[in-house]
């Protein structure tokens, strides 16, 4: 199997990427092919010992940035690493593509050049989501798409219980639809026509969940449109912030409570490993005809170790077929409804 890497997208690239790929590279037998400025990235490779059989790197002359206006980019920036990269997959030269960079354009270039799986409507983000001393689960949309139709939040919820169900291992999936009550009449116009659609599918579907219950671990498969699973994203990730520089300072305010941080060094870390995003891998576009995973921006050589481990299942057991699959029972659904 080969990993296509962008080397030169996310804050921290190629040097994080480069390491991370390193890392990860010595636990598979699997090849990394890092694309980017071939330069810049044999200057990175050189500083570690590395097997030269399970990595190598293909130049592509140009980066698409972050402030680039993501559509415009993909489409001028053709010899782009990202671009570059998709096309790879695209062409079989690959079987999955992960990149740091731009999150607007990696969704436009997978969209251009890969293609949406025939019957999806709108691919989306999953995100993994952590659950504090329990398994992690999946929010989709994780902001794709901030403005959705009920169909398309079936559509995320079905390749959601996918890909836990084969990436993660975790048979029949809890799907819960976030809303603002559990009670079936709440909500939105989108989220009542939503619970109909879900409570007629064959996916393990335990109705509404409220915000609050998330974090506790209600379902696996979080669904939202990708305006609510943004804030969803971001409000936990400040909270955790806020959280740890909390614990940080009461345990650091005089001789005592440092003597009691010593002592609770161990759950401490704990602790901050639960939040710790350089764990979980990375983001899954889902519904584009290939494996594409998206990192977060400030990567370093962890999150690009663990996305490369976590990311292989995503190609190894097909989920992009599996949900080609599945569309079929969409299609039922929604003709019952016309």
């Amino acid at each position: 199997m080969r990993i296509i890497l962008d080397g030169m997208g996310g804050d921290n690239a190629p040097l994080e990427i480069v390491k991370g790929a390193v890392e990860a590279s010595k636990l598979i037998e699997d090849e990394i092919i890092i694309v980017g400025l071939e330069e810049d990235i044999n200057a990175e490779l050189a500083k570690y010992s590395y097997d030269d059989d399970k990595i190598s790197v293909v130049h592509a002359s140009e980066i698409i940035e972050n402030e680039d206006a993501p559509v415009r980019a993909v489409r001028t920036k053709k010899d782009s690493s990202m671009v570059v990269g998709i096309n790879m997959v695209k062409n079989g030269e690959g079987d999955l593509f992960i990149s740091a960079g731009n999150t607007g354009a990696l969704m436009a270039g997978s969209l251009f050049n890969l293609g949406r799986i025939q019957g999806i409507d709108r691919p989306a983000l999953g995100s993994v989501y952590p659950i504090l001393g329990d398994k992690a689960c999946l929010l989709v949309d994780a902001g794709a798409n901030s403005e959705c139709k009920p169909d398309n939040l079936l559509e995320f919820a079905m390749m959601g219980s996918i890909y836990m169900e084969k990436v993660i291992g975790r048979p029949s999936p809890k799907v819960g639809l976030v809303n603002l009550g559990v009670e079936e009449n709440k909500g939105s116009t989108l989220t009542k026509a939503a619970f109909e659609l879900l409570d007629k599918s064959h996916m393990n579907f335990i109705g509404n969940v409220e915000a609050r219950e998330v974090p506790m671990g209600a379902c696996d498969v979080i669904v939202c449109d990708g305006f609510v699973g943004n804030v969803i994203l971001k409000l936990t990730e400040g909270l955790a912030i806020n959280i740890m520089n909390l614990l940080k300072e009461k345990f650091t305010d005089g001789t005592k409570a440092k003597l009691g941080a010593m002592l609770l060094m161990d759950k401490i870390k704990g602790l901050k490993s639960e939040f710790d995003y350089t764990e979980y891998g990375g983001a899954p576009i889902l519904g584009v005809k290939g494996p594409v995973v998206k990192m977060h921006g400030s990567s370093n050589a962890n999150a690009v170790k663990n996305t490369i481990l976590k990311g292989i299942p995503y190609a190894k057991e097909n989920v992009v077929g599996t949900i080609s699959d599945a569309v079929f029972d969409i299609e039922e659904i929604l003709t019952e409804e016309e």
